[in-house]
């Protein structure tokens, strides 16, 4: 995944979207920006960074929702451990191929 810089909302009107649609898109790749499309003054879709939207797709998704939460519970269980020591125990591990 790429590294992400703050990310910018600007809202835009379709009609200047459609006429400039090449400079939004190299906007939103090259600034990790959304753009908001208005009609009429009216949000009615977004462009967006398709890393974000992978990101937000994943989130989303029920199956990684119930990861996400059962993560937390085993963390709050106490089962969670520093990260130094499970990367201690990879490098420990030797690699198959």
């Amino acid at each position: 995944m790429a590294t992400k810089s703050k990310r910018t909302v600007q809202r835009i009107p379709v009609t200047k979207a459609r006429v400039n649609f090449g400079a939004v898109l190299k906007h939103v790749r090259d600034k990790h920006a959304t753009i908001i499309l208005e009609r009429n003054g009216e949000p009615v879709a977004a462009i967006m960074d398709i890393d974000e939207f992978e990101d937000y797709a994943e989130l989303h998704d029920p199956v990684i929702q119930r990861e996400i939460e059962a993560s937390r519970k085993e963390y709050k269980a106490g089962k969670g451990r520093p990260a130094r020591e499970l990367l201690a125990e990879l490098e420990a591990t030797p690699v198959r191929s």
